[in-house]
């Protein structure tokens, strides 16, 4: 029997959203598409019925994590200042709980040497997602630079963020693990 569309729709939505957590879990070659469709409930063969390719659910994928991260992040107490907006999001992204938690956490932390090596597809949706999370941090930054160099401060502060986080799980001892991410966290908001 076939599926209705809106059924199709939503089966499709399912794989992206598995995919999305796997993928941050266990790694892009890590997970595989047999693994992947059983942990959303479906057989492997329905998996080219949605997709033409891995790497196909991988750039939706991420485009939806990306996404997901942003919205996170971008949730101020509705108090419309923009400094105390990127305080909030800096102390949600460089955290001990956005640390120990890589399969709900940032992608481009959790895919980042992978993605490096992707196809263009995979790799403009991670350009996408790390330009979305620099406007989220150009927005609440206070700066009377040109705008240029502003979007450049925030690209570099994103970068820190992004590179910080991955370290800080690469660390074995949990001190500078967290030091690591306080530093950075104030450093960036020092400006």
């Amino acid at each position: 029997m076939r599926k209705s569309k809106a059924e199709a729709a939503q089966t499709r939505k399912r794989i992206v959203e598995v995919a999305a957590e796997e993928f941050r879990r266990k790694g892009i070659a890590g997970a595989g598409l047999v693994d992947l469709m059983a942990t959303a409930g479906l057989t492997a063969g329905g998996f080219y019925r949605h997709f033409e390719s891995k790497d196909a659910l991988v750039a939706e994928a991420l485009r939806e994590a990306c996404q997901t991260t942003a919205e996170r992040l971008s949730a101020g107490d509705g108090k419309n200042d923009p400094a105390a907006d990127l305080a909030q999001a800096l102390g949600l992204y460089l955290s001990t709980r956005h640390r120990d938690n890589a399969d709900t956490g940032c992608p481009l932390v959790a895919l980042g040497s992978e993605l490096a090596r992707s196809d263009l597809a995979v790799r403009q949706a991670a350009t996408e997602g790390f330009f979305a999370l620099v406007d989220l941090v150009a927005a609440g930054e206070r700066s009377e630079a040109p705008e240029p160099a502003a979007r450049t401060k925030a690209m570099v502060a994103v970068a820190t963020m992004i590179g910080a986080l991955t370290m800080s799980r690469i660390l074995t001892d949990p001190d500078a693990s967290k030091a690591l991410i306080d530093g950075a966290r104030a450093q960036i908001l020092q400006g």
